[in-house]
């Protein structure tokens, strides 16, 4: 049964402020996912020693990977990626609308790719929505339009994933609940699901939405020793089959 994973992994550096790409790694490598949409990786960055996080996580999973710079100056990337351990192409990369009169706010974007599964396409959007409110709905209402979710390219079966900064009971959430289901309410068993902050968490900022043709099995949130440490965010894990 396929078993695909969000994580903000918040460059790397977890709780006890320890940079530790491996210790991510790790935290993954315990799931055992296929597919894995990360959020906060930094890429080239002279903070975070230089290291392409995307590549070093997937290198270490053994996946191939796709990376979106949500920001880049000069050689020095931060965004989001794609690993996989199935076939995959990557079929867009791109800016998320903002508030270009607010200023500081941090450049968003999303990524999608298609990857084979049992010899079916399945699209895999992965995002990380901004902390203002209205940023966050004009973000989600693009990600809902023609330029993404109802691309004609992004068929069922999809999953958009990812950190979106925003609750259940938020505008953004309702947004993308007209073009997809949320993955927990689907689930057979309702098990913890919140992933913020990781040392306690309360909030359910990270989400799973899935369309037609993706039967879920399960959604979870690991906490443990490993998760509670590695990030602010717990991993937010999700097993399926294709319908």
């Amino acid at each position: 049964m396929p078993r695909i994973v969000t994580y903000n992994v918040h460059r790397c550096v977890g709780n006890d402020r320890r940079l530790d790409v491996a210790r991510v790694a790790a935290v993954l490598a315990e799931l055992q996912p296929d597919i894995v949409a990360l959020q906060e990786l930094d890429v080239g960055r002279r903070r975070t020693n230089h290291v392409d996080q995307a590549h070093e996580i997937a290198r270490r999973l053994s996946m191939t990977h796709h990376f979106h710079a949500a920001m880049q100056v000069e050689e020095e990337r931060y965004g989001d990626a794609i690993l996989t351990i199935y076939p995959e192409r990557l079929v867009k990369a791109g800016p998320l609308p903002g508030l270009p009169r607010v200023r500081g706010l941090e450049p968003r974007g999303a990524l999608w790719v298609e990857v084979e599964i049992d010899g079916r396409p399945v699209q895999i959007v992965n995002t990380h929505l901004g902390l203002v409110p209205r940023e966050q709905q004009l973000q989600a209402a693009h990600l809902a339009g023609s330029a993404w979710l109802d691309h004609p390219d992004c068929r069922a079966p999809a999953i958009l994933l990812g950190d979106f900064n925003a609750t259940a009971s938020s505008v953004v959430y309702r947004t993308l609940v007209k073009r997809l289901q949320p993955a927990r309410q689907l689930a057979p068993r309702k098990s913890p699901t919140s992933t913020f902050p990781s040392q306690l968490p309360v909030l359910r900022i990270d989400h799973l939405f899935v369309s037609a043709g993706v039967e879920v099995h399960d959604v979870t949130a690991p906490f443990t020793p490993l998760t509670r440490v590695a990030s602010d965010h717990l991993p937010l894990v999700m097993d399926f089959a294709l319908a």
